[in-house]
């Protein structure tokens, strides 16, 4: 029997792109056949380089997903850069553990539930837009917050975080929504964070510096 599996229906096309990204694509597109029409042939040049990049920001690869009870997965792609327990936040009653993922403009901006649960509630701030690797983005940016809780009670919070650049955080799931570990959730456009919280007895499996993968990568297990 497998050790994975995959959370949504895998993608019919060889390069899948994230839904939000096709009005950048066709705009982009259409100011490059602009160009080209026109005779002007470095504007078009540029304008297909601006177009490329954005094809390749807005990708969104299939992942699988590992299927052993009791995982935590990243819900982002990008660099662990904090990890460290916590006595109170407003995100999670009582101590626990909080792990922070930063999204260089370089990784996908694709976000999954790193767990199986329902989801309890969404909680959206608006706020400023501090760039994302800074401990004070967590406090005061716009951000997005999942309340997950599974069949055994544990509870899960994990915050799409703005950064500098970024400008749009986009969530798919809402309360009562029942989520699947690894399923695709939303995204967060051009640079930002996400922060996870978890219980003070989680059994962390990464570690600051560590590269992690949106599904594939374990950030721990519940005790």
């Amino acid at each position: 029997m497998s050790e994975y599996n995959w959370p949504d229906p895998p993608s019919r096309t060889a390069f899948p792109i994230a839904q939000p990204g096709y009005p950048l694509i066709g705009a982009a597109a259409f100011v490059t056949a602009v160009f080209a029409l026109l005779g002007m042939k470095i504007p078009a040049l540029a304008a297909l380089v601006v177009t490329f990049f954005i094809c390749w920001f807005f990708r969104d690869p299939d992942r699988m997903v590992p299927k052993k009870p009791g995982l935590v997965v990243s819900p982002a792609d990008g660099k662990v850069i904090k990890v460290e327990p916590f006595e109170k936040s407003d995100m999670y009653s009582g101590p626990g553990v909080k792990i922070s993922i930063f999204m260089s403009i370089f990784n996908v901006h694709v976000n999954r539930a790193p767990s199986d649960g329902k989801v309890m509630e969404v909680r959206y701030r608006p706020g400023k837009f501090f760039a994302a690797s800074k401990d004070k983005a967590s406090l005061e940016n716009e951000q997005n917050a999942v309340f997950l809780e599974d069949e055994s009670g544990q509870k899960i919070c994990f915050v799409q975080v703005a950064g500098l650049v970024a400008r749009r955080i986009i969530c798919r799931v809402q309360a009562g929504d029942e989520l699947k570990r690894g399923q695709r959730i939303g995204m967060i456009c051009f640079g930002s964070r996400l922060d996870v919280y978890l219980p003070p007895d989680f059994a962390t499996m990464v570690q600051k510096g560590d590269r992690v993968q949106a599904g594939a990568s374990v950030l721990g297990a519940f005790q």
